[in-house]
């Protein structure tokens, strides 16, 4: 083995060194990443796609399998297993042309710019390359005339940049390619067996997803597909998405947003309602903590269920109500919608307003079709459980009102028990909610109008109104909002209106419209957040598909093409949403190919969810200095979110919240968070030393009453939180002494 390594080594010190030159030093970098790749990948995918018939759309589809699958488990894991550090750490003298100076890292410290700590065999860069190489070469040989020269070169690159060695590159295109094969012929095997039981006909259509049969001629494409096809796929794409974002969110790979863990305290003091927000978060993020523990996924495990079953419902309506076809193409839908995607990930009270107002909508149109009391119960009981995630399922009646407006002849239900039993089951379900309120002088109430600055004056601000449009536009997808606008405007031009399906355009309409309007009327007044439309975006997505779905049966052309378009655009939004390093790289390197600045730390879309950990740790070391003066002390957050951080992010802080805490809010003698109903630190700490940390961009005094309450208090620094090399957020901190 000495041998062979004395060989290795020497292989690569030609590389490295002796072929060392200007060009090569500004050339190979290129391979190791540059600011085109992405673009011009897209650009290759939509060319495939558009322009390549069947091979070109399943050569992109394995693509889409190969390279997660095998760089995100295979390399990383052979990474981990082999532990091989890479040349230019262990060799002195090695070339690094890609930087030529050190860099701070995520962990505050200083590395040789270029060289990675991530273990050396495989590389992944070789591993991708050559799989891509394989993958394509499976589906069009020509492909081998640019691809071999293409992954050669960036195999070598790696040696040249001098962070893989010789036997890393041979042995990481050997695996590559290997597994690219390997993957692809397994996933056809799966399609042969599940294809020929649960999808018949489209096996038969398409017998070999590597086209090494013929399909059958094309009479087969007039056959309808049966229903049950689209239910089988639709129940398959629920489930991959399912384990898709559990195994997410099991990484680790974000962390929790300021409210996801202001509420994440609240499961640790369980009450009948709280001071902003209804229970039922917190019981659902009891729960989950119980089942997985006190971390990322134990607080979150509920999201991705929440939209799971609620894509599951919607699924199964259509399929009974109109064809599961339709049904599936809403499910794809709703889950590239960036802002239902990202309800699907974080635990807010969003996901579980959406699910039961959804829950609703169906059960309430099968208790108009049947009229059976057992369904208006249930629709009471899903409208408690909204109103119980989140005030806003109230408006759910002025929905119900509206439908009864607009469709005569389901007012004969208001001369029955029906919806008046789903009423007193909503005011049961709200009783936790008054109990609380009422013990505690009407709180919420208070704190819920001024949110909505309800003591303020009416003041017309043309921003307000075209920033919602804007923003919901963008989350809603421009597309897909289009679509929906379109849709309502023109079911009112109807006149076959005694039909069912006008019947049930005009619910789904009723369902999610006067939600919108509402909020969209409201920016006359003052500003609205986007969320706040959420539970909107299902019954107005359920309207515009079954409209189009209608055009598209009726002739009209394009709209495959518009959808195909649509959900392209939308997978690419949301990937952005789940991994934006990659694009905040290229952009940044785009940028600067032009000399501009790099992005500001506020254009990430997952700052929100990064760098806490690192937070938490600049503050546990701070903390531990202070404490080691020999004074008991404490940290004092100067926002909820930043106490919710500190708290579940410092492992001194996690252990104690349901007894001495740590970590405090910031004293407030008037209530501004459920943190004044809690002991503050006044109650029990007098004397002791403290540490006050706020988020700032720019250093600031301390705020007033913090310098009244303690005999001293000196500023300890204004410290950058980094993240992969990237400044998301800074935090103040101050040393208080002597609490009085």
């Amino acid at each position: 083995m000495s041998w062979l390594t004395s060989i290795d080594v020497a292989l690569f010190r030609f590389i490295n060194g002796t072929l060392s030159n200007s060009f090569f030093d500004s050339f190979m970098p290129f391979f190791a990443g540059n600011a085109w790749f992405w673009p011009a990948l897209i650009l290759c995918a939509i060319a495939a796609i558009w322009r390549g018939g069947t091979r070109g759309r399943l050569c992109v589809l394995m693509l889409a399998i190969v390279i997660p699958v095998g760089d995100g488990w295979i390399t990383n894991s052979m990474k981990h297993a082999v532990a091989r550090p890479r040349p230019c750490i262990t060799l002195d003298g090695v070339n690094l042309p890609m930087k030529k100076s050190r860099t701070l890292d995520a962990t505050n410290v200083y590395r040789r710019a270029g060289c990675s700590t991530s273990g050396s065999f495989p590389s992944g860069h070789t591993t991708n390359w050559f799989a891509a190489t394989m993958v394509a070469a499976m589906y069009s040989r020509r492909t081998l005339r640019f691809m071999v020269p293409l992954a050669c070169t960036v195999g070598f690159s790696r040696i040249y940049n001098g962070v893989h060695y010789p036997s890393d590159v041979l042995g990481s295109a050997i695996i590559g390619a290997g597994y690219g094969a390997a993957i692809v012929f397994a996933v056809d095997a799966l399609w042969r067996l599940v294809g020929k039981r649960f999808f018949p006909v489209w096996q038969q259509r398409l017998p070999s997803l590597l086209l090494r049969e013929s399909p059958l001629n094309s009479q087969i494409s007039t056959l309808i597909t049966p229903d049950s096809h689209w239910l089988r796929l639709g129940y398959g794409l629920i489930t991959l998405l399912f384990l898709g974002r559990v195994a997410f969110l099991a990484s680790g790979r974000i962390e929790l947003s300021e409210d996801e863990a202001y509420q994440w305290l609240w499961s640790k003091h369980l009450a009948l309602s709280y001071f902003s927000k209804p229970p039922l978060i917190a019981y659902v993020q009891w729960l989950g903590t119980h089942l997985f523990g006190d971390r990322e996924l134990g607080v979150r495990f509920f999201s991705p269920v929440c939209a799971a079953i609620g894509s599951l419902v919607m699924l199964r309506f259509f399929a009974r109500h109109v064809n599961a076809r339709a049904g599936f193409w809403l499910v794809v839908m709703v889950n590239v919608t960036p802002l239902l995607a990202v309800g699907s990930t974080l635990m807010t009270v969003d996901p579980l307003l959406v699910l039961f107002w959804t829950l609703a909508m169906a059960t309430g149109w099968r208790a108009l079709r049947e009229g059976r009391t057992r369904d208006w119960l249930l629709v009471g009981l899903w409208m408690g459980l909204a109103f119980l995630s989140k005030y806003t399922a109230l408006l759910q009646w002025l929905c119900w009102a509206v439908f009864f407006a607009l469709w005569k002849p389901a007012r004969v239900h208001l001369r029955k028990p029906g919806p008046y039993l789903a009423l007193v089951v909503n005011v049961v379900c709200a009783l936790p909610v008054i109990v609380w309120n009422s013990q505690h002088q009407w709180i919420t109430a208070t704190h819920v109008a001024t949110d909505a600055k309800l003591d303020e004056g009416w003041k017309w601000n043309p921003s307000n109104f075209t920033g919602f449009l804007g923003g919901t536009a963008g989350l809603m997808h421009p597309i897909f909002f289009i679509g929906v606008v379109w849709a309502v405007i023109a079911i009112w031009r109807r006149r076959d209106v005694t039909s069912d399906r006008t019947a049930l355009l005009r619910y789904f309409f009723s369902m999610g419209a006067p939600l919108f309007l509402v909020y969209l009327a409201y920016t006359i007044h003052s500003s609205v957040q986007i969320n706040w439309i959420a539970a909107s975006i299902i019954p107005l997505f359920c309207l515009a598909v079954l409209f189009w779905e209608e055009r598209e049966r009726a002739g009209s052309k394009h709209i495959r093409t518009v959808l195909a378009v649509s959900i392209f655009v939308g997978i690419f939004a949301v990937a952005v949403l789940h991994e934006s390093d990659p694009f905040i790289r290229t952009a940044n390197k785009l940028r600067a190919h032009f000399d501009a600045g790099p992005l500001r730390e506020k254009v990430d879309p997952l700052r929100r969810v990064r760098g806490w950990n690192t937070m938490a740790r600049i503050v546990s070391r701070e903390y531990a200095r202070l404490a080691a003066e020999g004074t008991p002390a404490f940290v004092i957050g100067g926002h909820y979110g930043t106490t919710g951080l500190l708290s579940f992010y410092m492992p001194e802080a996690k252990t104690t919240v349901t007894g001495t805490p740590i970590v405090y809010m910031r004293y407030i003698p008037r209530p501004k968070s459920q943190f004044y109903f809690w002991p503050t630190y006044r109650d029990t700490r007098r004397g002791q030393n403290a540490l006050y940390v706020q988020q700032k961009s720019k250093a600031e005094p301390a705020p007033p009453d913090i310098v009244k309450s303690f005999a001293s208090v000196t500023e300890v620094g204004h410290f950058p939180v980094v993240y992969r090399g990237r400044v998301l957020h800074r935090v103040q901190i101050f040393a208080c002494r002597d609490l009085l």
